[in-house]
């Protein structure tokens, strides 16, 4: 009779298996990686990926005319440092050539984002006498940017990189390597 009597409140004790936590527990591993993998789909299908090239040999053939402006602003010892001031919106700046003398004339900043291109911005400037300008900007994100310095006639240009706001100022030099 005690063998029956223990049988029988062992089986009012069990619960099914649902009501269980174990069996939960080892259904959340798989489960999670089953939604890591649909957010990942969704991901790579929702996003087009802006770094791959449509037409590499045409781009290729701009890398060379591109070396021969930085070697004329090699030549012409060209220089340029900008600041941004983000209580005013404006982003100012100097160019100057060798020996401190200022460039003057029209100028075209490029902010290049790093990753996204719609965040990209391009300016328009014109440089005073002592080389100096100055242009509205609404908003600079925080980022690394590649910033493009070109002349109006885009004969010569200023490159590199600037990871605002961590580096308060710019400082673009054209490489003297490439006098050539």
């Amino acid at each position: 009779m005690s063998t029956t009597f223990i049988a029988s409140m062992h089986e009012k004790n069990v619960k099914p298996w649902y009501a269980q936590l174990w069996p939960w527990l080892l259904i959340l591993g798989p489960f999670s990686v089953v939604v890591a993998g649909c957010f990942t789909m969704w991901l790579a299908f929702a996003r087009q990926d802006p770094l791959v090239v449509g037409d590499y040999y045409k781009q290729g053939m701009a890398i060379n005319q591109d070396l021969r402006r930085d070697r004329v602003a090699a030549r012409l010892g060209l220089s340029a440092r900008l600041r941004y001031d983000p209580a005013d919106g404006k982003l100012s700046g100097r160019i100057v050539a060798r020996e401190s003398m200022p460039y003057v004339g029209g100028l075209t900043i490029h902010l290049i984002h790093s990753t996204l291109p719609e965040k990209d911005v391009t300016l328009n400037v014109r440089s005073d006498t002592r080389g100096a300008f100055i242009v509205s900007l609404p908003m600079l994100e925080m980022a690394h940017w590649q910033v493009l310095i070109e002349s109006e006639s885009r004969e010569w240009r200023l490159n590199g990189v600037w990871a605002w706001p961590h580096e308060p100022e710019a400082v673009l030099a054209a490489d003297s390597a490439q006098r050539k």
